[in-house]
C-alpha cells in the first residue's frame, strides 16, 4: 500500500474476493435450505462498512454475476439490488457507523431504497416467482387486494429487513473480531 486512500491496493481486492465468498456461501444455504431470507449480502456489507460506498457496489455485483451464471440465474437481474445496497450501506456507515442500537434503524434506512428496486424487478420481470422461499407468500398475497406489485414489496420488506439485520450484525461482529492493526490497513 502506498498509502493513498483512493487507489485500490491488492489488501482492498482481497477483501472484496473475501466478501464474494462469504456472499456466494450465503446465498448458497439460503437457496439450498429455501429459506426466506437471502443471505448473499453480508460481504456486501461488510466491504461498504470498511472501504465506503463505491468499493460496497462491487462485491454484490460479483457475486451476483457468478451465481447467475452458474446456479441461480435470478441473481443476474437483481444486479441493480446489489449496486443501490452496496451504495447506500456505504453512505450510512460513513455518516453514523452503526452500533448495536442502531442497527435497526439503520437496517430500514438501507432496506427501503433496494426493497423498491428488488420488489419492481420480481413483480414486472418475474410476475412474483423466483428462486426464494417467499415466493409461496408472495403468491397468496397476490389474490388480496395489495396485487402482485404491493404483495411483492410488503413480502420483500419484510424478508429484506431480516436480512439485512443479520447482515448488520454479522457485519459488528466481523469488525470488533478485527485486529486493531488490521482494521487500520483496512480503513488506510
Amino acid at each position: 500500500m502506498n498509502g493513498k486512500k483512493g487507489k485500490i491496493s491488492a489488501y482492498k481486492i482481497c477483501l472484496i474476493a473475501f466478501a464474494i465468498c462469504i456472499n456466494l456461501i450465503g446465498g448458497q444455504v439460503a437457496l439450498l435450505l429455501k429459506l426466506p431470507v437471502y443471505l448473499d449480502s453480508i460481504g456486501t456489507v461488510f466491504i461498504a462498512s470498511v472501504l465506503g460506498p463505491f468499493y460496497g457496489m462491487l462485491p454484490n455485483v460479483l457475486s451476483g454475476l457468478i451465481m447467475g451464471m452458474t446456479v441461480d440465474i435470478y441473481s443476474l437481474y437483481y444486479a441493480p439490488v446489489g449496486i443501490l445496497l452496496g451504495l447506500v450501506t456505504g453512505l450510512v456507515y460513513r455518516k453514523y457507523h452503526p452500533r448495536k442500537g442502531w442497527i435497526f434503524l439503520a437496517a430500514i434506512v438501507i432496506t427501503v431504497p433496494s426493497t423498491i428496486v428488488s420488489s419492481c424487478i420480481t413483480a414486472f420481470l418475474f410476475g412474483g416467482i423466483t428462486s426464494s422461499g417467499s415466493s409461496i407468500l408472495v403468491q397468496i398475497l397476490a389474490k388480496t387486494p395489495l396485487g402482485m406489485a404491493g404483495s411483492c414489496f410488503a413480502v420483500q420488506f419484510i424478508t429484506d429487513y431480516i436480512d439485512r439485520v443479520i447482515c448488520l450484525y454479522a457485519v459488528a461482529i466481523l469488525t470488533k473480531a478485527l485486529p486493531h492493526k488490521m482494521e487500520e490497513t483496512i480503513r488506510g
